[in-house]
């Protein structure tokens, strides 16, 4: 090898990085609608975080693994502050930016971009 050519073990490393990420994120999705799978995605993230550390797709893990943890803590909130009515807009609230985070993470994701892009000030 010249040392131009990829490394087919870190290109295959990269690919199930990009895959298990993206069935985490359906998962997450999915869990939007139904619960149960909203637990599993993020546990499914949390387990293989470590398979696609180095990767171009371990910032996607902590996305994922970020939205649930605050998603379960805002929620909480919400319930309680159902009790004076503005709870259910902090749970709509919390709804509405999971679904776009999750949704930001798939598109990016299979555009094999990483979730948070660098920063480029000539851009």
């Amino acid at each position: 090898m010249s040392g131009f050519e990829p490394d087919p073990r870190n290109t295959m490393r990269e690919d199930n990085a990009k895959s298990n990420v993206i069935v985490s994120y359906v998962c997450m999705l999915l869990g939007i609608f139904t619960g149960v799978f909203w637990l599993i995605g993020a546990i499914w993230a949390m387990v293989k975080i470590s398979d696609a550390r180095g990767t171009l797709y371990e910032d996607h893990y902590v996305n994922i693994i970020s939205t649930f943890w605050w998603g379960i803590f805002l929620s909480v909130v919400g319930l309680f502050l159902t009790l004076f009515f503005i709870g259910y807009f902090v749970l709509l609230g919390v709804w509405i930016w999971s679904i776009f985070r999750m949704v930001k993470g798939v598109a990016r994701a299979t555009s094999n971009q990483s979730y948070r892009p660098m920063f480029n000030p000539f851009t």
